[in-house]
C-alpha cells in the first residue's frame, strides 16, 4: 500500500484512529491524520499514561530521590492511618506496584470511592492490603495505582505534571502539560469519552497530583518521541534523560498468569509483546499505543479517541503499519 491507500484504510478498518506517527532509524518517516484532528491535537492515552509514569519512577531513583523500588510503600507517609488489622500494606512496595502484583481489598477499580474523596491517595492505601498477603498474583489496577503519584510527590515535592515537565517532556522536545480537574463525576465522565482534540493537559486530583493510571493527553508524534527515548535506551538528542538500566529494568518480562492479557508479559507498566524479540509497548483503553521494536529500529504510535474494548490494536500495527513503515 502506498500512503494514500493505508489511509483509506486505517479510515474503514480502524475507525477511531485519530493519529499514527512513526520513527525510523531515528528519524520520523510517516505520520497522518484522521477524524478532523491535526498533528498537534493530542487525545487522552488512556491507561498508556501508565508506562509514562514509569519513566518518571525511574528517572526519580536515577536522581537519588526514590531510594530503590523495594522501598516500603508506606515510608512514604508516615502519616497515614493503618486500618485495624491489617498487616500485608506494611510489606507492599514500590515494585508491587509498577509489576501490578500489589494486593488490594477490592474487586475491580473503586473508581467512585477514590474520586469523590478528598485525598486520592490515602483513599487508594485504604484499599492496598488484605487478608491473603503478598501472593505476587497479577492484578491490574489503574485508579488506585494513584499512590504512585504520592510516592513521587513525597520524595520529589515537585507535582507530577511538573516534575514531567521539567525532567522528561521539555528535554524530548514535548510541550508543557498543565493540571485538569473535573469538579463533577459528569466532568470526569466526559473527560473519558469525548471525542473532541484536547489540550496538553494530565487529569489530576484535587492536589493536583496527576493520575498515574490513566489521564494523561498526547499527541501520536510526542508518544512516538516517548518510544524513541525507550528505543535509545534512555539517551535523546545525545543527552542521557533516564539510565540504560532503568529501561533494560522496565522492559524485563515477566509472564501475566491470566488469560485476559493475551499472552503478553509485563514489565514496569510497560507491556512485553516479544520476550525474544524485546518487542513492547505502552497500551492505553481504545487502541492507544506506543510500539517499539528494537530489531528493527521502528517506533509506532497510534492515538485514538475513545471506543471501548479496542484489543487488536497491536496485532493491526505488526500487520499492516509496521510492513509499511518497513517499506519507507
Amino acid at each position: 500500500m502506498n500512503k494514500e491507500e493505508l489511509h483509506d484504510f486505517i479510515k474503514n478498518q480502524q475507525p477511531n484512529i485519530c493519529q499514527v506517527s512513526a520513527i525510523r532509524r531515528g528519524h520520523f518517516v510517516y505520520s497522518d491524520c484522521w477524524n478532523g484532528y491535526e498533528k498537534e491535537d493530542c487525545v487522552h492515552i488512556m491507561s498508556a499514561t501508565k508506562s509514562i509514569m514509569a519513566l518518571l519512577i525511574g528517572i526519580a531513583i536515577d536522581k537519588g530521590q526514590i531510594q530503590s523500588i523495594d522501598d516500603k510503600v508506606l515510608d512514604y507517609f508516615p502519616d497515614y492511618k493503618i486500618k485495624r488489622g491489617e498487616k500485608t500494606i506494611c510489606d507492599v512496595s514500590i515494585k508491587h506496584l509498577l509489576t501490578m502484583r500489589a494486593p488490594y481489598k477490592c474487586k475491580g477499580d473503586p473508581w467512585s470511592k477514590v474520586c469523590s474523596s478528598d485525598n486520592w491517595t490515602f483513599s487508594s492505601l485504604d484499599f492496598l492490603g488484605g487478608r491473603k498477603g503478598l501472593t505476587d498474583e497479577f492484578n491490574y489496577q489503574t485508579v488506585c495505582l494513584h499512590i504512585l503519584s504520592g510516592i513521587l510527590f513525597r520524595a520529589t515535592n515537585m507535582k507530577t505534571v511538573d516534575f514531567a515537565n521539567e525532567y522528561l517532556f521539555e528535554p524530548i522536545g514535548i510541550k508543557p502539560h498543565k493540571n485538569y480537574y473535573a469538579k463533577t463525576a459528569e466532568e470526569h465522565k466526559q473527560f473519558t469519552i469525548s471525542k473532541t482534540p484536547k489540550e496538553n493537559i494530565w487529569f489530576s486530583d484535587p492536589e493536583g497530583l496527576g493520575t498515574p493510571g490513566y489521564g494523561l493527553c498526547m499527541s501520536a508524534e510526542d508518544m512516538a518521541k516517548i518510544g524513541l527515548l525507550c528505543l535509545n535506551k534512555g539517551t535523546f538528542g545525545g543527552k542521557q534523560i533516564i539510565s540504560s538500566k532503568w529501561i533494560e529494568d522496565m522492559t524485563r518480562p515477566k509472564a501475566v498468569e491470566n488469560k485476559y492479557f493475551r499472552g503478553m508479559e509485563y514489565g514496569y507498566l510497560w507491556w512485553i509483546i516479544d520476550r525474544e524479540k524485546n518487542i513492547y509497548a505502552a497500551i492505553g483503553n481504545s487502541g492507544n499505543v506506543i510500539y517499539i521494536n528494537p530489531e528493527k529500529n521502528i517506533v509506532i504510535s497510534v492515538a485514538s479517541c475513545f471506543k471501548p474494548t479496542i484489543f487488536d490494536r497491536v496485532d493491526f500495527i505488526r500487520e499492516y503499519i509496521e510492513p509499511f513503515v518497513e517499506e519507507i
